[in-house]
């Protein structure tokens, strides 16, 4: 009798020791878990005060009118091509830019692009969204109303079977048919030109593009 009261008394104590210990572990899980949501409501309220900085700066900035890109000129090199002389900002911004060149080269930009898988648009696009795809590595193809309807229709084409290029009219340009690239940029005489194929095959996700490989689809579409 006395020995079953034992036996008894000792499983009762494991029992016991047994929800201590369990009892224990959740209160150790418990504070881990405050301690870890704390972390994360602070981190947040951080995270939240800094975008809020930022937009109303962007909100700011947006209000106060375009702004201006980086600062330089041209060269040219003796291929013809003019390169930019200045480090050109990547800058992504909400408001216009005022570029020191047209068709601009590079310089701050919207964050979307436009697309430039091949695309070709007949109407403007936004220099801060195609100067984006320059970003990416695109060759921008543009022409004013003294380009011929034949070179147009041929560049068209050459652009559609091109990933990486863009075609759009840009008529304040100083010359009928021009090529630009991230910082790059030449004329042409005519879409039968040589210097076109040259001008693809070196700045199509060339050297220059600040960032080979980006998307140039799931941006910005006419």
């Amino acid at each position: 009798m006395g020995s079953a009261k034992k036996t008894e008394s000792k499983s009762r104590k494991a029992r016991i020791e047994e929800m201590r210990r369990a009892e224990q572990a959740r209160e150790r899980r418990s504070r881990i878990l405050t301690i870890t949501a704390s972390v994360i409501v602070v981190a947040g309220l951080v995270a939240g005060g800094a975008f809020l900085i930022n937009s109303q700066s962007d909100d700011k900035d947006s209000a106060s009118g375009d702004s201006k890109s980086t600062s330089g000129k041209f060269v040219t090199g003796k291929d013809g091509v003019k390169t930019w002389s200045t480090k050109l900002t990547q800058n992504h911004v909400t408001k216009d830019v005022k570029y020191p060149m047209e068709p601009p080269v590079g310089g701050d930009h919207n964050q979307v692009w436009m697309n430039c898988n091949g695309d070709v648009y007949t109407k403007a696009v936004k220099n801060v969204n195609a100067v984006h795809s320059l970003e990416h590595g695109a060759v921008w193809v543009t022409y004013n109303s003294k380009a011929s309807d034949a070179d147009v229709k041929t560049l068209s084409e050459k652009v559609k079977k091109t990933p990486y290029t863009l075609m759009s009219p840009v008529e304040d340009q100083k010359d009928p048919i021009m090529l630009s690239a991230w910082g790059h940029q030449r004329t042409v005489t005519s879409a039968s030109d040589p210097n076109v194929a040259k001008f693809f095959e070196t700045y199509v996700q060339g050297k220059q593009t600040p960032e080979p490989g980006a998307a140039c689809t799931n941006g910005l579409s006419q």
